[in-house]
């Protein structure tokens, strides 16, 4: 044959790429090629540890004796690909966990066969879910689960509880709501915060709670020094756990509300003068620590605090995570029966909880298993704003204020006004008493302040509200005839 006579190596490559290969662009762009019939998906620009799309395609050549190619025909045969993918499918990615057809979802186990979890309204059941309903993204976080234990009768909770060290049935159910809020996909859930004394395992339970979403090889955490490898993270894996947290600084804090509610960060692509990389992202997150010190409010709305307490009985690292593992089955599949009971469970949307899915969420498993779920995460989140205000003096100087004013009435000023009545109210009349570090020291920033602590005085019976009369603003604090009760309790 002469050399006019054969095929071009790039079409030979192109060829058997779109016959062995589903190529599809996902909402920001990014193109994806999925190996017909299986589930997995890779970017086709990827060159990471975990195999990249280019890797496969040279290894399925190979195996079927089209031989080895070299890298300029591998390039323009993926750039040709690339760029008619580009008016194919839309279809997102997704890692480990996945809205399906029907009001299913999908739990990713991580296995190179793709097996997968399917739960469904009347069940679940292990299957190899339909590429066009699924997608799987794979990255070096993404462990493997094994399969799930079926028809466990709640064996696997008490083997999980017998293996953690809650104080109270308090922890248990909120640690069970947590799990299953993993498992759905579209649901904010808030970040449990594992503490108690020294010894008590909150790094072990933190461990395995990560672990029966991720596997035996997911693993806690330091918290990133900055925002980008957060993000990069987060971004990578489902369930993010930061171990041994002492101090949460208001950035960090402002980070970890984004990532629990959902955010977007943009950045420029590299190599590039105009593009940008969209990074969307909303993870179930997990903290530990002692104590991190003055909370904000806004990232105490989206914590669930879990307490430990000291075994009675002290057991090997090695001991331990030998039974966890051989039970991981049965304790995933207890878990999944609950998730199946939960979705089942009618009850009602608590309407004055801001994160109201993860609300009802507790509201449907009180309703399938009666363990006053709801009503922990309501204590919870009072012990939290508890926390808020003792480590917050002008919380306090407000609460101390509005303890004086006849219940049923408001008091407005305006915010410098509200400042001077405020500081002269900490400092007490006559007296010299220096300021705090942090003290607002403008009406502008105590206004701020005020709005940022308007949830948790709410809490307290003390309402915040801000208007205008002719053309004055005025901050007005008033205290209802309800909350009387609720406030000589408070002092």
């Amino acid at each position: 044959m002469s050399d006019d006579d054969k095929t071009p190596a790039r079409e030979v490559i192109t060829d058997y790429a779109q016959a062995h290969f589903r190529y599809f662009r996902t909402p920001d762009g990014t193109v994806y090629a999925q190996r017909n019939g299986h589930p997995v998906a890779r970017p086709i620009r990827s060159q990471g540890t975990t195999g990249s799309h280019r890797q496969e395609l040279m290894v399925g050549l190979f195996n079927d004796g089209f031989g080895v190619f070299n890298g300029t025909a591998l390039k323009e045969a993926l750039d040709l690909i690339e760029a008619l993918a580009l008016s194919q499918d839309v279809q997102p990615t997704h890692i480990r966990v996945a809205p399906g057809h029907d009001g299913a979802t999908w739990l990713d186990l991580g296995r190179d066969d793709g097996q997968s979890v399917r739960v469904h309204p009347n069940g679940w059941d292990i299957a190899t879910p339909d590429p066009r309903e699924v997608c799987w993204r794979r990255t070096q976080l993404t462990g493997e689960l094994p399969l799930p234990a079926k028809d466990t009768n709640g064996k696997g909770v008490d083997l999980l509880m017998r293996l953690c060290n809650f104080a109270d049935a308090r922890g248990e159910s909120l640690a069970l709501a947590w799990l299953i809020g993993c498992l759905g996909p579209d649901v904010p859930v808030p970040a449990p915060f594992l503490t108690g004394p020294q010894g008590a395992g909150k790094s072990t339970a933190g461990r395995m709670l990560v672990r029966i979403i991720e596997g035996m090889s997911g693993d806690l955490r330091r918290a990133p020094k900055d925002e980008e490898n957060l993000i990069t993270a987060v971004a990578a894996g489902w369930v993010t756990g930061l171990d041994n947290l002492s101090h949460l600084g208001p950035d960090l804090s402002d980070l970890m509300c984004c990532v629990v509610t959902g955010a977007e960060n943009i950045k420029r692509a590299l190599f590039t003068d105009g593009d940008v990389v969209r990074s969307r992202y909303r993870r179930p997150l997990l903290l530990t620590g002692i104590d991190v010190g003055v909370i904000r409010p806004d990232l105490a709305e989206r914590l669930l605090p879990l307490r430990l307490e000291r075994p009675r009985v002290r057991r090997t690292e090695a001991e331990l995570w030998t039974e966890f593992a051989r039970d991981l089955p049965v304790i995933l599949g207890s878990i999944l029966d609950l998730a199946v009971s939960v979705r089942a469970a009618q009850a009602d949307i608590p309407t004055d909880l801001r994160m109201a899915d993860f609300a009802h969420l507790c509201a449907q498993l009180d309703a399938a298993h009666n363990l006053g779920a709801l009503n922990a995460y309501r204590d919870s989140l009072d012990d939290l704003n508890d926390d808020v205000i003792e480590g917050d003096l002008l919380a306090q100087t407000v609460l101390k204020h509005a303890a004086g004013i006849e219940p049923g009435t408001d008091v407005r000023m305006t915010s410098a006004e509200w400042l001077h009545a405020l500081t002269q109210l900490y400092t007490g009349e006559g007296e010299f008493w220096s300021l705090p570090k942090g003290w607002p020291t403008t009406g502008k920033v105590l206004s701020d302040r005020l709005k940022r602590l308007q949830p948790v005085l709410a809490a307290r019976g003390v309402l915040v509200e801000w208007g205008r009369k002719n053309t004055a603003r005025y901050i007005e604090i008033t205290r209802p005839a309800a909350s009387q009760d609720r406030q000589e309790a408070a002092f």
